[in-house]
């Protein structure tokens, strides 16, 4: 019985030993750097542009529509036949709801064309981060900032794996540049 006991104290010590030494290594990417360097994000950025260029002139034509038959009832309003007086009311009603609706689609249309033209970017993105990861030994990596707030209040730029996830991708660092295309000290 005694054997046994030794025996579990001694597997107990060696597993806790084993456990000690095994290191958690956590790193941390600054996702919102690694999507600025790639030669993705400006062609994004400028069908994204484009398309919220041509909502909104579609938006300010309908607006300028509405705005023009408004004026033009509130200064005839007074000497318009009743049925006339009531249909253009209702007539401006609809265009106002017609105006309200477009902005909504396109909101939505603006937001959907993001997701499409985003989603295969952050498929790469992520892939590349779990493949630096694993080659690395990283047991978590946590991304700088979340929503404009930083996660990591404070963290060791040896952690910073965002270089790392950049030549990944393929990407390579301008030398010199904006401060959106700097390359991370």
């Amino acid at each position: 019985m005694k054997k046994i006991a030794l025996f579990f104290a001694l597997m107990i010590t060696a597993f806790v030993s084993q456990a000690q030494t095994a290191q958690t290594k956590i790193g941390y990417a600054d996702v919102d750097y690694i999507f600025s360097q790639m030669p993705d994000a400006k062609r994004i950025d400028t069908e994204l542009k484009s398309l919220q260029t041509q909502l909104k002139n579609q938006i300010e034509t309908k607006s300028q529509e509405f705005s023009k038959k408004l004026q033009d009832y509130n200064a005839n309003a007074a000497t318009m036949l009743d049925a006339v007086r009531v249909n253009t009311e209702r007539e401006l009603q609809m265009l106002q709801q017609n105006l309200e609706k477009l902005q909504q689609d396109a909101q939505t249309s603006l937001q959907s064309k993001q997701q499409q033209l985003m989603e295969p970017v952050y498929k790469s993105v992520g892939q590349a981060i779990e493949d630096v990861a694993k080659e690395n030994g990283f047991t978590f990596i946590l991304n700088q900032q979340i929503g404009g707030l930083d996660v990591i209040l404070y963290g060791d730029e040896k952690m910073d794996v965002s270089d790392l996830v950049l030549k990944k991708l393929g990407v390579t660092k301008p030398a010199t540049g904006d401060a959106a295309t700097t390359p991370k000290q």
